[in-house]
C-alpha cells in the first residue's frame, strides 16, 4: 500500500460520512416530484454548486494539469466559451423550461415534436452519459490505483456502489447536498494541492513564473491563429466552447435537472451564470498546478520515460503530499467522481423513467401536484409504484456505469470531451430549431438530427478538425438540415391537401 494509514483513514471517514449523509435524505422521498427534483425546494447557491460538481470530475482534476504539464495554459480559451455558452443558455433555452413542468428536458422536445422525437433525444442522451460517465469512472480507478496500489476495478466496484446507495435512497436532494458537501472539499483539496506544491518547489512562485518564461510557452494563454485541427485557440474555444455548453447545459438532463429543480426561472439563471464563475476558478487553479509540477519535475523527476501525463497529479500526490494532505486530496478527488456520477445516476433514471412511456409521465405529472400541495394533503403518497421504479431504474444504471468503467478508454480528458461532443451537437441542434424556427416539424428534425451525426462522424473520420469544433458542426448541420426538410414536408403535405381538395370539388360538381 502507497498510502499512510493516516490518509486511508481520512479516506475511508469520508466515504463513510457522505454515504450516510445521503441516504438520511430517504424520509424525503414520497413521490418522484421528490426523487427527481428535490420537491423544488434548493436554494440557488445549492444548485450552482450541484451544476459545477456534476459537470466537473476526476478527468478534470487529472486532465486539465496533464494538459498544461505538457503544454500551456491556453485550454483556459474553453472556459471562456463555457461562460458565454451560459448567457445564450439563460436566453434561448431557459424560458421554455420554465413554460410547463417539466421533469426532464426532452419533454420541451415533445411539447414542440411530438412523443417520438423525445424518444430520440432521450435514447441518445441516455447512450451518451452512460459512456461519458464511464470515462470518468475509469479516471477515478486510475488515481486510486496510482495512490493506494490496488485493483482498479476494485476502486470502480467501491466508488459506484456507495454512489448507488446514498443515490437510490435519498434521490435528487441527496445528490444536490452531496454535491455542496463534496464540492467545497474539492475546492479546499485543489488549493492545499496549489499551496503545497509551491512549498515543494526550490524558489515557490518565483521559480515558478522564472521557469515558465524561460520555456517561451507555458503561461501562455491566447492563441489568436485560426486552425481547425488546433485543439484551443480563442476562437475554437469562445465559439465551440460556447456551442459545447449549450449543449451539455442547455440540453443534456444531467445538468438541466438542477435547473428544473429551481423555485423559479430567475433562481435557475442565478445558479448557471454562477456556476461559470466557479468552474472559471476552478480551471485556473488546475491548469497552474499543471505548470507548477512542470517546473517541479526539473528538480524532481517523477513520470518514467514513455509514461502517460495523466499520471502525473497522481504521482505527486502519492510520492510529495504530506501525511493528512494526501488524504484530503484523494478524498476530494473521489467527492467529485462521487457527486458527478451520483448526478448521473439521477438523471439517466429519469429519463428511462419518464421519457419513454406517456402513462409514467401521467403519473408523474399528478405525482408533482400532489407533492406541490402537500400542506393541504400531507396524509397524500402519491405513486409508490412509480417511485419504487424509478429506484429500481437506479440500480440498473449503477450496474451499467461500473461495466463501463471496467473500460481503458485512453486520454482521459479529452476522450471524456470527444465523446460528449459527437452526439450532443445534434441535440443542440434539435434543441434550437424547435426554439427558433416556428416552421419546424417533426419529420425535418429527425432528417436534420440524422444529417447532423453522420456529418460529425465523418468529420471525426476523414478530417482532423479538432473536437472543440464537433459541437457546432453538428448542431449547424442538424438546424439547417432540419430547417430545410421541414419547409419541403410542409410544402409536400399542402400540395397533397390541394390535390385532395381538388378532387373533393370535381366529384362534387
Amino acid at each position: 500500500m502507497r498510502i499512510h494509514p493516516v490518509d486511508l483513514a481520512i479516506v475511508v471517514a469520508y466515504l463513510l460520512a457522505v454515504t450516510a449523509f445521503g441516504m438520511r435524505f430517504r424520509r424525503s422521498q414520497r413521490n418522484t416530484g421528490d426523487y427527481f427534483l428535490g420537491g423544488r425546494t434548493a436554494p440557488w447557491w445549492a444548485l450552482a454548486f450541484s451544476i459545477v460538481a456534476t459537470e466537473t470530475s476526476t478527468l478534470t482534476i487529472i486532465g486539465t494539469p496533464a494538459i498544461s504539464y505538457a503544454g500551456n495554459m491556453t485550454f483556459l480559451q474553453l472556459v471562456f466559451g463555457y461562460l458565454l455558452g451560459r448567457a445564450l443558455i439563460v436566453l434561448l433555452l431557459l424560458p421554455g423550461y420554465f413554460r410547463g413542468e417539466y421533469f426532464t428536458a426532452y419533454a420541451l422536445i415533445e411539447k414542440r415534436f411530438g412523443a417520438q422525437m423525445r424518444k430520440v433525444a432521450a435514447g441518445i442522451f441516455l447512450i451518451t452519459r452512460a459512456i461519458a460517465e464511464g470515462v470518468r469512472i475509469s479516471a477515478v480507478a486510475l488515481v486510486v490505483s496510482v495512490v493506494m496500489g490496488t485493483s482498479e476495478r476494485a476502486a470502480v466496484v467501491v466508488v459506484v456502489a456507495l454512489t448507488v446507495l446514498y443515490t437510490w435512497e435519498g434521490g435528487m436532494k441527496a445528490v444536490i447536498w452531496t454535491d455542496v458537501a463534496q464540492l467545497t472539499l474539492y475546492l479546499a483539496g485543489s488549493a492545499a494541492t496549489l499551496l503545497v506544491l509551491l512549498h515543494r518547489i526550490p524558489g515557490g512562485w518565483r521559480e515558478l513564473a522564472q521557469v515558465a518564461a524561460e520555456s517561451g510557452h507555458k503561461l501562455q494563454l491566447f492563441d489568436f491563429s485560426f486552425h481547425l485541427a488546433t485543439k484551443y485557440t480563442l476562437w475554437s474555444g469562445l465559439i465551440g466552447g460556447a456551442f459545447l455548453t449549450m449543449a451539455t447545459h442547455g440540453t443534456d438532463q444531467t445538468i438541466v435537472q438542477r435547473l428544473l429543480a429551481a423555485r423559479s426561472e430567475n433562481d435557475g439563471r442565478r445558479a448557471l451564470l454562477t456556476s461559470g464563475v466557479i468552474v472559471l476558478i476552478q480551471f485556473t487553479i488546475f491548469l497552474l498546478i499543471g505548470v507548477g509540477l512542470y517546473v517541479f519535475v526539473q528538480h524532481t523527476p517523477l513520470l518514467a520515460p514513455g509514461e502517460r501525463t495523466d499520471r502525473i497529479l497522481p504521482l505527486f500526490l502519492a510520492r510529495q503530499m504530506p501525511v493528512g494532505f494526501a488524504g484530503l486530496l484523494l478524498a476530494s478527488i473521489l467527492a467529485v467522481a462521487m457527486s458527478n456520477a451520483s448526478g448521473s445516476l439521477n438523471s439517466l433514471a429519469a429519463s428511462s423513467v419518464l421519457d419513454f412511456s406517456r402513462a409514467t409521465r401521467d403519473v408523474a405529472e399528478n405525482s408533482h401536484t400532489t407533492s406541490q400541495s402537500r400542506a393541504a394533503l400531507p396524509s397524500q403518497n402519491a405513486s409508490p409504484g412509480l417511485l419504487r421504479k424509478s429506484r429500481h431504474a437506479t440500480l440498473v444504471w449503477g450496474s451499467v456505469l461500473m461495466a463501463f468503467g471496467f473500460v481503458n478508454w485512453g486520454p482521459l480528458l479529452e476522450t471524456g470531451l470527444t465523446v460528449a461532443a459527437l452526439p450532443l451537437g445534434s441535440l443542440l441542434g434539435l434543441f434550437l430549431l424547435g426554439t427558433i424556427d416556428r416552421r419546424a416539424n417533426s419529420s425535418g428534425a429527425l432528417a436534420g438530427m440524422i444529417v447532423g451525426m453522420a456529418t460529425i462522424l465523418c468529420v471525426l473520420r476523414f478530417t482532423k478538425v479538432a473536437f472543440t469544433w464537433y459541437v457546432l458542426i453538428g448542431s449547424c448541420s442538424t438546424f439547417l438540415v432540419g430547417a430545410l426538410c421541414s419547409r419541403f414536408a410542409r410544402n409536400s403535405s399542402d400540395r397533397v391537401r390541394g390535390k385532395t381538395y381538388s378532387t373533393d370539388r370535381l366529384e362534387a360538381h
